[in-house]
């Protein structure tokens, strides 16, 4: 790959696993349909790949799924081929995902039969059978999900250690993707679940957890679903922004080049792996997808979702950003995402200059611009080209200021022209100012802790919760009966023994786990001659740390 490649993904439009919407060829012609209407309005996607369980679960991937695709795959192949996109196809590497073990897979599976031997038995050759087949229909693309390295034989599981059944799993399908590449130069290969990374709670130290060599047969490697970071926020959404920026950072870390990082963050979508967003804060998502410079760009979801004025939206963001993904020009600065630390990507060419900032953290921030070196991008005064609603970033000296949980982007040199202003996200809203009130909370029973305090100068409370254990976030899970994280993780006020409204933003389904509750009470119903009780708690069995903070905040409602 020698140029930045846009992807739609059509999981999210579908959902089989944290709901219960099917994918049929029905669906998938729909958005097939919706990409060639977004390529009209100049948005670029190239490929167009089909995801989880389009296959037959006896036909060993040759077969599609019945009655779901009652024509196979001959509509979708043919329309995309005809409109010059290329189309792609989800493979679970060697697991067996609604799927049963062809008859040539039988000498490969594991004891439980869950999974497939990569280097012994039958399973591996026939898997690069199928996919010369569809590449020879013109598939373009493999996407490799639920890798299971530690899968092997009876016969290997008696021989050898873990280490080395995983060392020689990974040996050999490195070694078989190789051999494809150089047979079919045009494929384009994908890494997801499996092929390491810390992707599960933002809190923890990082570590070395990517395997670099990798990068030899895969053109990016994925960094995580997006879900949202241990980084509680008002904005739920932004919350999810901060996760995936967590997590390239993280990837960046263990050696691997941005170019090479798929974020797959850009998810809009009425299913429940996206947590219903639909287009939900979707300007700032589509803004960091691009701005963290990956090769590989992914669009998930819904495209009906996106009318005219949209798409013109989306292909002129996309334009912008390209200057910058093409030639390799995009950087990472600042601090930890996952630390609450400001940080940014700068993006710089010969005419100027792009820094895209995010401000995770409950306060003001002066966030410091790298501009030394950065040619014309580092002179002349520089313009807001895109920010939340609410509090108006603010340049001078080389620096800019954000609100809390404020996202912007700034250009210099000929950036700085107002033709490049992309507006304002108007689904997230910042404050105009915001500090911390004193405010001692006790532990009243298992998992909860109160706080008395006097009510605020006129402004409204924002309510921040998190939970933890030996310092690490702790993620609570739903269950079938009670799912909702609005019952889970609780933040309620009384004032004169009446109960006040607190506007929360994570009462949602969520499949990966929350470890915060962020709530606001609105000045209007609080009276000003009587203190306030706030009492938060989590349903967590087991005994957990829960720390409250009390902020005053002003110049904002409910998000």
């Amino acid at each position: 790959m020698k140029q930045p490649e846009f992807v739609y993904i059509n999981w999210a439009a579908y959902d089989e696993l944290s709901d219960n919407v099917e994918l049929t060829e029905t669906l998938a012609m729909r958005q097939l349909q919706e990409l060639l209407r977004l390529r009209q309005h100049g948005v670029r996607l190239d490929y167009y790949l089909m995801d989880a369980f389009w296959y037959a679960p006896d036909g060993g991937y040759r077969a599609w799924r019945q009655p779901h695709w009652p024509h196979g795959p001959e509509r979708w192949l043919d329309t995309c081929l005809a409109n010059g996109v290329k189309p792609g196809l989800w493979l679970a590497t060697n697991a067996l995902s609604k799927l049963q073990p062809a008859p040539a897979w039988e000498s490969s599976l594991n004891r439980e039969r869950r999974a497939m031997c990569l280097f012994q038995g039958g399973f591996l050759a026939d898997l690069i059978e199928v996919m010369q087949q569809w590449y020879d229909r013109g598939v373009r693309m493999y996407k490799f999900d639920f890798a299971a390295f530690d899968a092997a034989t009876p016969e290997a599981e008696r021989s050898l250690r873990p280490d080395e059944i995983r060392e020689l799993n990974a040996g050999a399908f490195r070694a078989a993707l190789a051999r494809f590449r150089e047979q079919n130069p045009e494929v384009r290969l994908l890494a997801y679940n499996g092929f390491g990374g810390q992707q599960s709670n933002t809190s923890l130290p990082f570590r070395k957890t990517v395997d670099e060599r990798w990068l030899g047969v895969f053109d990016s490697l994925y960094c995580g679903d997006p879900r949202p970071a241990d980084v509680p926020a008002m904005s739920f959404w932004r919350s999810k922004d901060v996760y995936s920026d967590h997590m390239v950072r993280d990837y960046e870390r263990n050696g691997i080049a941005l170019e090479r990082i798929d974020n797959t963050a850009f998810m809009i979508g009425t299913t429940g792996t996206c947590y219903y967003r639909r287009t939900a804060a979707w300007r700032g998502m589509l803004v960091l997808s691009l701005a963290r410079g990956g090769w590989m760009n992914t669009f998930y979801g819904n495209l009906e979702l996106l009318d005219a004025a949209q798409a013109a939206w989306f292909a002129k963001v996309q334009a912008l950003f390209l200057r910058f993904q093409a030639y390799g020009r995009i950087c990472t600065f600042g601090g930890t995402p996952g630390q609450s630390e400001p940080y940014g990507y700068a993006a710089v060419n010969e005419l100027g200059a792009l820094f895209t900032v995010v401000n995770p953290a409950q306060q003001m921030t002066d966030f410091a611009l790298p501009l030394a070196g950065a040619g014309p991008g580092g002179t002349g005064a520089g313009r807001v080209l895109f920010r939340d609603a609410g509090f108006t970033p603010t340049l001078r000296a080389g620096s800019v200021t954000l609100g809390p949980e404020q996202l912007a982007v700034v250009g210099f040199g000929a950036y700085a022209d107002p033709r490049y202003d992309l507006g304002v996200e108007e689904d997230v809203r910042i404050p105009q100012r915001i500090a911390a009130r004193p405010a001692t909370f006790a532990e009243t029973a298992h998992n909860t802790v109160s706080a008395t305090l006097l009510p605020p100068f006129g402004g409204d409370l924002r309510i921040v919760l998190t939970q933890s254990e030996n310092g690490v976030a702790v993620r609570s899970s739903g269950t079938p009966t009670q799912s909702s994280f609005g019952q889970l993780l609780r933040i309620t006020a009384r004032q004169a023994e009446k109960p006040l409204a607190v506007t929360i933003n994570y009462d949602k389904v969520i499949w990966s786990g929350l470890s915060w509750a962020v709530g606001e009470i609105h000045a209007g119903g609080i009276r000003t001659d009587a203190p306030l009780q706030i009492t938060c708690s989590s349903a967590e069995a087991r005994k957990l740390t829960l720390t409250v903070t009390v902020y005053e905040i002003a110049g904002t409602g409910a998000v």
